[in-house]
């Protein structure tokens, strides 16, 4: 569950980086390309101020020293970028274009059309514009531009949009990592309740109002209603449950009391003592149904789960040891040298042992024998029960709950209940044949117990999830 609320938060901050990149480079880009723009057009419009410098001199005068002494007195001059080519084919400056690369008609100067323009030389450009002179004539003025100029500042201004655009993204993914907290925050606490829930806590609640709950999303609000909606149901459902469980059970008190009574007279024996003693454990059991029914599951303290298998089967067995000297059947408990530990309750596991040992006695003639057998590996400890009676004839419709397979007296739920029980741990049930030649029922627990995750899923995640 983790992993998978810190893969929602990360998807989450991936989107917000996504998000916030586009909007950057739609909003960052043609603004640096602006700025490269402007830069281009305030270079050459610096060169233009420099040619319409020189024009008024160019008007009076077109003496080389009186014009070399106005270029002089211009930043493009001092700076050696300035030239005029005078018409008559004479050029003062140091210009960086020939007489044949100019626009005009040779020798005899520019006419009047003549427009300012741009041409390209080493290292950046050249500006040409064409100024009136003394007599009537055109001169052109060349105003170098280099490459430096045009781009100046560009730089600058890039690394500033950049700078921008990380501290966008930077902003973008401090809030959405906020908003992914809280969500996350929510949704934990969420699935921790319902953990505990499933665990047995009917006292858990997600709280809605307040400042836990405070930030939380408007569908996850829901979800928690609605959790503990069902928690509400569920209580009140285990509450009608047990009050059923307590007054079934406490209809049993009076043919008990009549047991007790019978037993009580008949006299001295082994079949008598063992008589009252199967009264006296029967009348403990429904004691204890109805104290267990009765006691409020909310406030119940939490029952420890686990216990040694190989105890509970020995215990179990000993006890059916008496009816079975009774009805002369023998029998055998092997595998019960050291202890087996299984992640079950033990009433849980005595009920599952008493049920297959009932099946036993319920659904085999008088004198068939039986055995029992506790086999422990790393991963599982298996509970075996064999019998040498008739068999089980269709083991589908035994094990199905409520079906039953012995007719008169029988519930059908037991094998069900033992296969809920193996099913809790990952394990399983399996029926088949026994050494002693009848029915043979194997329970399978798994001491590491693991949850398989439903058939679309685990083909996405292929694998399991364990519990710890």
């Amino acid at each position: 569950m983790k992993r998978v609320l810190r893969s929602l938060r990360w998807a989450m901050v991936k989107a917000a980086i996504a998000g916030t990149v586009m909007v950057a480079l739609a909003f960052l880009i043609p603004l640096g390309l602006m700025v490269q723009q402007t830069a281009r057009d305030r270079a050459f419009t610096a060169a233009e101020r420099q040619a319409a410098a020189l024009g008024p001199a160019l008007a009076i005068t077109t003496d080389q020293q009186a014009v070399a002494k106005a270029m002089a007195s211009t930043d493009a001059g001092s700076r050696d970028r300035l030239a005029v080519h005078l018409p008559g084919g004479v050029t003062v400056g140091s210009a960086r274009t020939d007489n044949d690369q100019l626009p005009g008609t040779g020798n005899q100067g520019w006419t009047r059309t003549v427009r300012a323009g741009t041409a390209r030389v080493d290292g950046g450009y050249v500006l040409l514009q064409p100024v009136a002179v003394d007599g009537g004539g055109i001169a052109m003025v060349e105003v170098y531009v280099p490459d430096t100029d045009l781009s100046r500042g560009v730089g600058t201004a890039w690394l500033v949009l950049s700078g921008v655009a990380l501290a966008l993204v930077a902003v973008s993914v401090a809030v959405a990592d906020r908003m992914g907290t809280r969500i996350i925050r929510s949704a934990r606490r969420l699935a921790t309740a319902a953990r505990s829930l499933g665990s047995g806590n009917l006292s858990v609640r997600v709280p809605v109002e307040g400042r836990e709950a405070a930030g939380a999303p408007e569908e996850l609000r829901e979800a928690a209603y609605a959790f503990n909606a069902m928690a509400d149901r569920v209580v009140h459902l285990l509450a009608a449950e047990r009050e059923l469980a307590a007054d079934l059970s406490h209809r049993l008190r009076t043919p008990l009391t009549v047991l007790r009574l019978n037993a009580a007279a008949l006299g001295e024996g082994d079949a008598a003592d063992a008589t009252r003693h199967a009264v006296s454990q029967l009348e403990r059991e429904v004691d204890q149904i109805i104290r267990t029914a009765r006691r409020d599951p909310v406030d119940a303290p939490p029952v420890a789960l686990g216990c040694d298998a190989v105890e509970v089967v020995r215990d179990r067995v000993a006890f059916w040891s008496a009816l079975a000297e009774d009805e002369g059947r023998p029998w055998q408990l092997a595998g019960d040298d050291a202890p087996a530990p299984v992640p079950v309750q033990r009433g849980d596991l005595a009920a599952a042992v008493d049920a297959l040992l009932g099946n036993v006695f319920r659904h085999t003639a008088v004198g068939t024998p039986f055995a029992v057998d506790v086999v422990a590996t790393e991963d599982t400890v298996a509970v075996l029960v064999g019998d040498g009676g008739p068999g089980i004839t269709d083991p589908a419709t035994a094990i199905r709950r409520g079906a039953g397979h012995g007719g008169e007296g029988s519930t059908g739920l037991g094998l069900d209940i033992v296969r809920k029980l193996a099913e809790g741990t990952g394990g399983e049930v399996r029926l088949g044949r026994s050494a002693l030649g009848g029915a043979e029922v194997t329970v399978r627990i798994n001491t590491r117990t693991e949850v398989e995750l439903p058939r679309q899923q685990r083909r996405r995640t292929g694998r399991l999830i364990r519990k710890d």
